[in-house]
C-alpha cells in the first residue's frame, strides 16, 4: 500500500514537471513564431523557423511522456505561460525587422535559458529512469544533445545581435 501510495506521488510529481516544461514550450514557441514573422524574407527568420521545428518535436516527446503516465496537460499553465510570453514581448519591444535594438538581444537571451531548462529537464529524466520504467526507451542522449545545438545556434545570434545593439552610432 504504501508502494502504491509513493508510487502515485511520484506520478503526480512527474506530471507537474512535465507539465511545467511543457509550458515553458508553449512560450517559447509562441514567441519563436513572434519572432519569425518580425524579421520576414531574412536570415532570421529560417533561423527561427528551424527553432520552431526543433521546440516542436521537443513539446511532442513531452506529450508522449504525459499520456504514458495518464496525465492530463495542464491548460492552466499552458494559458500562463501563453501570457508570459505576451507580456515578455511586450517588454522586449520588438519592432518589426529592427535588429540594432535590445529587443531581439533579450528575446534571444531568454529563448537560450528556457532551452539550458530543457537540456537539464532531459538529463533529469535519463536519471529518473534508472528508477522509473516508464521512462525507458527515450535516447535522451541524443535528447540534451539536440538541445545543446540548439542552444549553440541561438549563442550564436545573440552575440551578433550583442553586437549590433551595443556597436557606437557612428559604425
Amino acid at each position: 500500500m504504501a508502494e502504491a501510495i509513493s508510487s502515485d506521488l511520484s506520478t503526480k510529481h512527474l506530471s507537474s514537471y512535465l507539465n511545467d516544461h511543457l509550458a515553458g514550450a508553449v512560450a517559447a514557441l509562441e514567441l519563436v513564431e513572434h519572432l519569425a514573422r518580425n524579421y520576414p524574407d531574412t536570415t532570421l527568420e529560417s533561423f527561427f523557423a528551424d527553432l520552431h521545428a526543433d521546440i516542436s518535436a521537443d513539446q511532442d516527446v513531452l506529450r508522449d511522456l504525459l499520456h504514458t503516465f495518464e496525465a492530463k496537460e495542464s491548460t492552466v499553465r499552458k494559458a500562463g505561460a501563453w501570457l508570459a510570453e505576451k507580456v515578455g514581448r511586450a517588454k522586449f519591444g520588438l519592432n518589426e525587422n529592427d535588429v540594432s535594438g535590445t529587443g531581439l538581444l533579450e528575446a534571444l537571451e531568454g529563448l537560450a535559458m528556457g532551452i539550458t531548462g530543457k537540456q537539464l529537464l532531459w538529463r533529469a529524466l535519463a536519471a529518473a529512469s534508472e528508477v522509473l520504467p516508464q521512462l525507458r526507451g527515450l535516447d535522451y542522449e541524443q535528447l540534451e544533445q539536440r538541445a545543446l545545438e540548439q542552444r549553440g545556434r541561438v549563442d550564436q545570434k545573440q552575440l551578433a545581435a550583442a553586437r549590433e545593439a551595443f556597436k557606437p552610432a557612428n559604425d
